[in-house]
């Protein structure tokens, strides 16, 4: 006689309704804490930032500046060349050099617009309230300059979003829709060389917004959505549907604000910037900004972060899809040979 399966136990509606009302305003707790705090709080902590010129001449700009207890991260050069070698190679951020004429401060706005402009600001004589008009403000060399259609940045920082969504949702839709292995590997390099073709048609062909070589820089995208989409691939396969949530939470509600893709990573509130870093979406906008106007100076660490995720993510796929593989269905025996009827009797 057949057993019947007891029924599952369901949770009380009441007890579903208080979840809803107790979860929602977490979760828009955090994200308001996600995005507003590193926003309200943007401020240089140990910004890299240049003093070339004479010893004599030098010494006080640096005095000036290191007055900031904090802000900045001073590094010396001998003269404006040095300098301006640092600034392309993404060393610092800008440089102030001592003259005869007085400083000059060398900036970098394809490095960050906001970071460009603090600069001259910190450089820039207070003049006290109610006296004349002071010291005219500091000459600025703008050595690795934004495009022109995105001078204050704002289209590239806007990008971190998309990629970030795009990668999401390929690692849900691969996880969600059942592929396993293999067949979950290609789906998910596959959506992000797409992904990277369409956003460098975007931005670079079309919006303007980047300006370096056209393939490396689809090739940065491709390879930021492959770290995003592989790892919540991997982690679904790992923990199942709540890794999919724990991914949204490190790439959407964490990754993104705490890029610096709007500024700089030095601008947030510490630790944010150095998560950010080390999430896939700080990382890609790092990335993406050294290929894009500085010739792939300084992408070697935000590719190696990229890369760990996208084999972590895809080994994690691996060894779920091999975890979860269904078990072959077993054969049916084979049919037993019918005895040799009895002969009969004479």
């Amino acid at each position: 006689m057949p057993v019947t399966p007891a029924p599952s136990p369901t949770v009380p509606a009441s007890r579903r309704v208080l979840a809803v009302m107790v979860m929602v305003p977490l979760l828009a707790a955090l994200a308001l804490w996600a995005f507003a705090w590193p926003a309200t709080r943007m401020a240089p902590r140990d910004l890299p930032l240049g003093v070339a010129g004479p010893a004599a001449a030098a010494a006080p700009l640096e005095q000036r500046l290191t007055s900031r207890a904090g802000a900045f991260e001073i590094h010396r050069y001998a003269d404006e060349a040095a300098a301006r070698t640092a600034v392309q190679n993404r060393e610092v951020y800008g440089a102030v050099v001592a003259t005869p004429q007085g400083p000059r401060l060398l900036t970098a706005s394809a490095a960050s617009p906001a970071v460009a402009q603090l600069l001259a600001q910190a450089l820039t004589p207070r003049t006290p309230a109610g006296a004349p008009a002071g010291a005219p403000a500091v000459p600025v060399t703008d050595v690795v300059p934004a495009p022109a259609a995105d001078a204050r940045g704002t289209g590239f920082g806007a990008s971190v979003l998309p990629l970030a969504l795009a990668g999401v949702a390929a690692g849900a839709l691969v996880s969600l829709g059942g592929l396993r292995g293999g067949r979950a590997v290609t789906a998910v390099l596959g959506a992000a060389t797409l992904v990277g073709l369409t956003g460098a048609a975007l931005a670079h062909s079309w919006l303007g917004v980047l300006t370096g070589n056209w393939w490396a820089e689809a090739g940065v995208l491709a390879l930021t959505v492959a770290a995003i989409a592989g790892g919540v691939a991997g982690l679904h396969a790992l923990l199942g549907k709540a890794g999919i949530g724990l991914g949204v939470l490190l790439v959407v509600l964490l990754g993104n604000p705490f890029s610096g893709a709007a500024g700089a990573p030095q601008l947030l509130p510490e630790p944010a910037g150095l998560i950010g870093q080390w999430l896939p979406p700080g990382a890609g906008s790092s990335m993406l900004r050294s290929v894009a106007f500085f010739d792939g100076a300084g992408a070697a660490g935000p590719a190696l972060v990229l890369s760990v995720w996208a084999v972590l993510g895809v080994t994690a796929i691996a060894v779920g899809g091999r975890r979860t593989a269904p078990l072959p269905a077993p054969s049916a025996p084979a049919p037993a040979e019918a005895a040799p009827a009895p002969a009969p009797r004479s």
